[in-house]
């Protein structure tokens, strides 16, 4: 989804006087984006980031994103850059934690013609590049402290000089950062400088886990349906609701990438058996129930202890159900309990009150040619999220 030659043009709609960005809903798609609606859902942690974005994008203030992994971070990135006045420019990514720590400074910063040795030609760094567009650093907090103290001169002046040189020269591009973890953990622990946090957060983005917006679930899915029934050439069958319904009560820990690269693998596939496979031996995880608490506020024992005994619950009846073929009046005879008693807590937990059924309609037959196409597909898609 390389967004380096964009044309948007901007109106802007004044309420309230308060100025908000507008444009074509048609522009994300013809970027590559999925549609904002598809993006930003309906919960209101979601569209309060929408809010945020439609405000800052049109500022040259630096702009940092803090969420989980699979969030959708860089697509947050990409809209920015393609609404901005910047649009035209380059959006230049740094992945921190990819590049040595040995070769960051000259990847950042570049190098003159014999600065060292293998230096044989002048070399223009991910910062000059990025000029008169959008610098974008992917998990910023892997920086170390010396290449922070250098990006902090750009910001507070923008100017920089290359390894090896003596020109200071001037660079005019918008920093976004983006951060899995807590910065300012970070700056306690040392390894981040609080000059430097202070000078990218201008603004500060916050994505919610897909847990956290599971009313959202129903349009992704569709959306991801629909996305890689078109690449793979092949729409399997409607989800059922005993799926949907495990779908929604899973706790997502890859976030938004998880569920597509599911939804892809679903398509594919086309079998509720190896969809239901991948979330049921994840539940919980390999130590037991850990209870997710908020030490924001004070906790409550007793609601902390109800919902880890919830969740055990929850997993013994799975791993049963799934030892008994899903046959529900051998799992009450086996857990002890009435066949009544069953179904109140599969409703109750929302589980699948019968087993997950497999593609009845496989559709058309794979000849060579449509195994090529999915064989290219597989390999050269682009991701979503």
């Amino acid at each position: 989804m390389a967004l380096q030659s964009l044309a948007l043009q901007h109106t802007f709609d004044t309420q309230d006087g308060k100025m908000t960005l507008v444009h074509n809903s048609e522009s994300a798609t013809s970027f590559s984006l999925p549609p904002m609606d598809i993006i930003f859902g309906k919960t209101p942690a979601m569209q309060a980031v929408r809010n945020k974005i439609e405000r800052v994008a049109e500022t040259d203030v630096p702009v940092l994103i803090q969420g989980e992994s699979g969030t959708g971070k860089e697509l947050c990135v990409q809209l920015l850059h393609a609404l901005s006045q910047r649009s035209r420019g380059g959006l230049v990514k740094v992945s921190c934690p990819a590049i040595p720590h040995s070769l960051l400074e000259t990847e950042l910063f570049g190098y003159e013609k014999g600065a060292f040795t293998g230096a044989m030609n002048t070399k223009l760094g991910r910062v000059e590049q990025a000029h008169n567009g959008t610098l974008f650093l992917d998990e910023v907090g892997s920086l170390d402290l010396n290449v922070q103290s250098k990006l902090l001169q750009v910001l507070q002046d923008g100017t920089f000089v290359r390894v090896g040189g003596h020109e200071s020269r001037s660079i005019a591009t918008r920093l976004v950062s983006a951060a899995n973890g807590d910065l300012r953990t970070q700056v306690e622990n040392g390894t981040f400088r609080l000059d430097f946090l202070f000078r990218i957060n201008a603004v500060t983005i916050n994505l919610p886990p897909l847990r956290q917006r599971i009313a959202d679930l129903p349009i992704l899915i569709d959306y991801f349906i629909e996305h890689y029934s078109k690449v793979f050439r092949h729409t399997p069958e409607l989800l059922s609701k005993s799926a949907m319904r495990l779908m929604q009560s899973y706790h997502w820990p890859g976030n938004i990438r998880q569920l597509e690269n599911l939804i892809r693998s679903y398509v594919l596939i086309g079998s509720e058996d190896a969809l239901v496979a991948e979330l049921i031996p994840e539940q919980g995880g390999r130590n037991g129930v850990t209870a997710e608490i908020d030490l924001s506020e004070p906790v409550s024992l007793k609601d902390i202890t109800r919902k880890a005994t919830h969740d055990l619950e929850r997993q013994i009846i799975l791993k049963v159900l799934q030892a008994n073929s899903w046959n529900r009046q051998k799992t009450a005879r086996w857990l002890q309990i009435s066949y009544r008693s069953l179904l109140y807590k599969l409703s109750e937990a929302g589980m699948p009150e019968v087993p997950p059924r497999p593609l009845r309609n496989p559709g058309v037959k794979k000849n060579d040619a449509t195994l090529e196409t999915v064989q290219a597909a597989s390999s050269s898609r682009t991701r979503v999220y």
